[in-house]
């Protein structure tokens, strides 16, 4: 038996055929139709199953992020506590998040929250037996609030807040007839950060939602396909690296509209047995940084590298600077020559410093700096990295592996690679198949360095 692992992307549509013990038969990649209302996103998939020689029988497992991928607003009940905990599962579960918003709503707010033109909004709130009132109020607030229509064209709520008051603020959402589904509470108790229930309910609310009304297909074969927003899938397929690995492993995926960051670390010692932090961290998370792409942002790229005080370790500054504003108003761009590839891998040296930066900091400034001096792979992924020489990719991510700047631990003992067969969304499709429990364990295998 084969099986066809599909990832639906923004720019690109990526495919794997793989046998049942873990062989990859090819791979490849055609440009994602249908996401600007013209033409339907199932004619680049069959072209991929063309490309591929993909039998009939094959069973497909397929993500997407095409579309704008996953767009989540925050509500919660409290900027340092309960929000930034639903922020952090929320970038956990896979979704860009657009807007956070904190305290009782007011007019304004829900107004904040319509702009971001969010697909989702995670309500979170309270810790369990705590505070319930601004959760009642802010169900109340979205229930009245016209974001994204109502009806069928009605955001859906995920509340997953003070379980006592959950009940009655989805009986709240039901009276204007939002769509909702319910979670436990991402913030159990101070200091706790509980995940697994919400970002379950977000894929829900993905699946049953959002994914069939972007318009990118007339053919309800394509809902049914998609099983999972695909940054979740990857961070799945990061614990499953892990796992074969049996260590810390941080991922850096720079592409052409946003740099993703994931790691998986173990906690010891002191991060292990302390609650230090009001908002725990997850040792299982990603980053999405949307300012970071090297198309669609990539003169957000340098803005964020001044930032950083990066620009100085740039050879050609103007160089850089001129191509990072073509390709930005070009985003279809792709370099034509050795130069071009040269300055395609400084943007992603510059971003990938950026994001892991970003992703390792503590979010506020009372909190710990994320503990990556135990990571011992790191994975680049992302067509630039893909295409490049192994001087390139060494020069990418030894960047990363030797930035004593960053404020944290570089890793002491770290070998990088590059997922050149982009094959961690696979893994990560797989990684709970209960008829073929091993195979994504394989395919990880094939990742490592």
């Amino acid at each position: 038996m084969t099986i066809l692992a599909v990832d639906f992307g923004s720019t690109f549509t990526k495919g794997a055929l793989v046998a049942d013990d873990g062989t990859v038969l090819g791979t490849a990649s055609t440009p994602t139709t249908g996401t600007r209302r013209r033409g339907d996103i199932l004619d680049g998939y069959r072209a991929l199953r063309a490309e591929l020689r993909v039998p009939d029988d094959a069973v497909v497992r397929a993500c997407s992020s095409a579309g704008g991928g996953l767009r989540l607003a925050v509500v919660g009940y409290e900027r340092t506590v309960t929000a930034q905990a639903g922020h952090r599962v929320g970038l956990s579960a896979g979704a860009k998040v657009v807007h956070v918003a904190a305290g009782e709503l007011t007019a304004a707010d829900v107004a904040g929250i319509r702009a971001s033109r969010p697909d989702l909004i995670l309500l979170v709130g309270g810790t369990d037996g705590g505070n319930r009132n601004v959760l009642l109020h802010n169900a109340a607030r979205l229930a009245k609030g016209a974001i994204g229509g109502h009806g069928a064209h009605a955001v859906p709520v995920v509340v997953a807040g003070n379980v006592e008051a959950r009940d009655e603020a989805a009986a709240v959402l039901a009276t204007a007839g939002r769509p909702t589904v319910l979670a436990d509470n991402v913030l159990p108790e101070i200091g706790v950060i509980a995940p697994d229930s919400a970002r379950a309910a977000i894929r829900e609310a993905f699946l049953r939602h959002v994914i069939g009304g972007k318009g990118l297909s007339r053919d309800p074969a394509f809902a049914a396909m998609v099983e999972a927003a695909t940054p979740d899938v990857v961070l799945r397929g990061v614990e499953v690296l892990a796992s074969v690995t049996g260590s810390d492993v941080l991922v850096v995926d720079v592409g052409g509209a946003t740099t993703d960051v994931y790691s998986c670390l173990t906690p010891e010692g002191e991060d292990a047995g302390l609650r230090k932090d009001v908002v725990a961290p997850l040792w299982h998370a990603r980053t999405v940084e949307g300012d970071l792409g090297l198309r669609w942002n990539a003169e957000h790229v340098l803005e964020a590298a001044a930032t950083e005080h990066l620009l100085d370790t740039v050879t050609d500054a103007d160089a850089l600077t001129a191509y990072a504003a073509r390709v930005h108003e070009q985003p279809g761009s792709l370099p034509v020559d050795d130069l071009e590839r040269a300055l395609d891998l400084e943007l992603a040296r510059l971003a990938a410093l950026v994001a892991v930066r970003r992703h390792a900091r503590p979010a506020l400034p009372t909190e710990s700096a994320r503990p990556l001096a135990n990571v011992t792979v790191l994975v680049g992924s992302g067509g630039v990295l893909r295409h490049a020489q192994a001087a390139g990719r060494e020069r990418v991510l030894g960047a990363v592996l030797a930035d004593h700047a960053g404020g944290w631990k570089v890793p002491r003992a770290a070998r990088a690679t590059v997922d050149t067969a982009y094959l961690l969304f696979t893994a990560g499709l797989l990684a709970d198949d209960p008829a073929h429990p091993d195979l994504a364990l394989a395919l990880a295998r094939t990742i490592t360095p």
